[in-house]
């Protein structure tokens, strides 16, 4: 028998679930705060803002988003009122089964893997000396509350779902990295985790928009080093910086436009004929840079110190000492989130991924749109391996390796969907940075690279899985 939940139920679960959420997380800042010798008064004041914010957003962006309140609806379900009229039956089965029982029993395998996650701690805790220190045991509350509310958005959530599950990873990431890794939350690793999740961020630009549309761009990476040696090479010949980057933005451009206007004729095989456009690019500039050169794939030289100050840890912008590749990836981002949302160009771009039959019957020019945004993704590519000589100081055609998988996971785990039509740029901004924050505090605690990959893989599946079990667009319409 299916059983039905109040609203009543539901919203007075919610309420009290984010009371204690914020009472736990503000109980944990006044801990940190006493072990890091902050004032008493500092401690008091941060205590009372953290809990008052928290309190506040969790109600405004979980209880009234679930289930769309209006003030009127939402003093009815404080005041104990029904919103609509039932009839005896069903308050009598109502009253029979309570909200927490209903989500105990819809989430069993969850709760039980919880439960055994709970068994392998105690085990390691008895099996390691000085395992059980006040951060391991702040880090596990954490873990687990934050596993408790990607459950419960896994459950209620109606639309957003996975960008506010990856807020809730981001926010517990940063949590536990701050309780375990000495130095998490110290300026020089914030600005440099900033800094990577920059690089990244950019180079997501062009996957996002072709993923939008249901594609994928995977020559992302190979434009990203050649265009990094390309610079090298270009200023190395005596010409100048500027003329440099003029001409290896040219080349991303160029790029971007033979991808997308193959891609177009050849859909079914687009996936494999952006991999073979990139191996092209590759091959073809790193042939030519080491021409009378005995370092292959490497090119040497010096680059100019405006650019290494754009895309260095201690770079500053206007006297700040921010680096600002950081500040040009916040203004690319706000201004593509608004163009997006409240342009023509974006609405067709959703309406383009969504179903690609109605746009056309609205005139929206699909191969104008399928070749723009991989013209914009070779551009914004050549753009990030520009940025990324500066940080390096010397080019590497291997510079753009990791951002194959990156671009690619930073989208998915963000929440725009791989069919297309749903999600966008601020998703992405999203997964960046909870990837970015994942891999900071993954070499924290000493973990390789390909331990690092198997844990962005471990991410994935359950995303991807997702997307997997919602209808597509196309048969919402």
């Amino acid at each position: 028998m299916r059983i039905e939940i109040t609203s009543k139920a539901a919203f007075s679960f919610y309420k009290w679930l984010g009371f204690i959420v914020a009472l736990i997380v503000s109980v944990i800042s006044a801990i940190l705060g006493y072990f890091d010798n902050t004032p008493s008064q500092l401690i008091m004041l941060y205590t009372v803002a953290i809990f008052g914010s928290i309190l506040w957003g969790w109600h405004h962006l979980t209880v009234r988003w679930t289930y769309g309140l209006n003030p009127q609806e939402e003093g009815k379900l404080s005041t104990g009122l029904e919103l609509a009229d039932k009839t005896p039956e069903e308050e009598e089965e109502e009253h029979r089964v309570s909200y927490f029982s209903w989500l105990i029993a819809s989430n069993k395998p969850a709760i039980i893997g919880i439960l055994a996650m709970i068994i392998i701690f105690v085990s390691i805790a008895f099996g390691m000396d000085n395992f059980l220190e006040w951060q391991n045991i702040l880090s596990l509350v954490v873990f687990f509350l934050t596993l408790l509310i990607l459950i419960i958005t896994n459950s209620i959530a109606t639309s957003n779902k996975s960008a506010l599950m990856g807020l809730a990873v981001l926010i517990g990431l940063f949590i536990m990295g701050s309780l375990i890794v000495d130095g998490f939350i110290s300026t020089l690793n914030l600005k440099s985790m900033l800094l990577f999740a920059s690089f990244l961020g950019l180079a997501c630009i062009g996957q996002t928009l072709v993923v939008m549309l249901g594609g994928l761009d995977l020559s992302v990476s190979f434009v990203i080093g050649a265009s990094n040696i390309g610079l090298m090479y270009l200023i190395n010949l005596g010409l100048p910086p500027s003329i440099c980057i003029i001409l290896v933005l040219l080349m991303g451009i160029g790029v971007g436009l033979i991808n997308g206007l193959l891609s177009f004729r050849l859909q079914g095989q687009a996936l494999i004929l952006t991999l073979g456009v990139g191996f092209v690019v590759t091959g073809a500039v790193q042939a030519l840079t080491t021409i009378g050169s005995d370092f292959g794939g490497s090119v040497f030289g010096v680059v100019p110190k405006w650019l290494s100050n754009i895309a260095a840890t201690n770079g500053t912008i206007f006297g700040i000492s921010v680096p600002p590749v950081v500040v040009i990836w916040i203004v690319l981002s706000i201004a593509l989130i608004l163009a997006l949302k409240n342009t023509t160009w974006g609405r067709n771009l959703y309406a383009l991924g969504g179903n690609r039959t109605a746009a056309a019957r609205l005139s929206i020019s699909e191969r104008t749109y399928w070749v723009g945004v991989f013209t914009i993704g070779g551009f914004v590519s050549a753009f990030t391996g520009i940025l990324l000589l500066g940080w390096s100081g010397g080019g590497f055609v291997g510079v753009g390796d990791p951002y194959l998988f990156q671009t690619i996971a930073a989208v998915v785990v963000g929440g725009t969907s791989l069919l297309g039509g749903k999600g966008g740029y601020g998703f992405t901004v999203i997964g960046v940075l909870v990837l970015q924050v994942l891999s900071s505090f993954l070499v924290g605690i000493g973990l390789s690279y390909e331990g690092q990959q198997f844990v962005f893989g471990l991410l994935i599946l359950p995303m991807v899985a997702l997307y997997a079990r919602s209808p597509h667009i196309r048969t919402q319409i």
